[in-house]
C-alpha cells in the first residue's frame, strides 16, 4: 500500500471515528450528511438549495402566502437521493438552518 493510500485509509478512518463523538443532538444535519457519504459538493448543493428556497419563502410570506407545499415539492425534487427528505428536513430544523423555511416545512409534514 501506497503512502497515499495508507493516508487516506487513516483519513477515513479517523472521519469514523469522529462522526462516533459528533454530538447528533447539537449537530444532527451535518451528522447526517457524514453518515450518508455526502462529497462537499453535494452538501453545497443542498445548501444552495435551501438558500434559493429560503429567499423565494421570504418573498412569498412578504405577498401574503401562507402554504408552501410548492417550495417543499420543489425542494424534495432538488434533494440529493442520498438523503430521506423527512429525515433531512428535521435535522436541518433541529440545527437551526435555514429556520423560517424548516419552520414551514415541518408543518406541513
Amino acid at each position: 500500500m501506497n503512502s497515499i493510500e495508507k493516508r487516506l485509509e487513516t483519513l477515513e478512518y479517523y472521519q469514523s471515528l469522529l462522526l462516533k463523538i459528533v454530538e447528533p443532538a447539537k449537530f444532527p444535519f451535518y451528522h447526517l450528511v457524514m453518515s450518508k457519504g455526502l462529497s462537499k459538493e453535494e452538501i453545497e448543493e443542498v445548501l444552495m438549495i435551501c438558500e434559493e428556497l429560503s429567499r423565494l419563502h421570504e418573498e412569498q410570506k412578504a405577498q401574503g402566502l401562507v402554504i408552501f407545499t410548492d417550495l417543499l415539492t420543489r425542494f424534495a425534487g432538488q434533494l440529493n437521493p442520498k438523503l430521506d427528505l423527512y429525515e433531512t428536513i428535521h435535522a436541518l430544523h433541529r440545527q437551526n438552518l435555514y429556520s423560517s423555511l424548516m419552520d414551514d416545512f415541518v408543518d406541513l409534514m
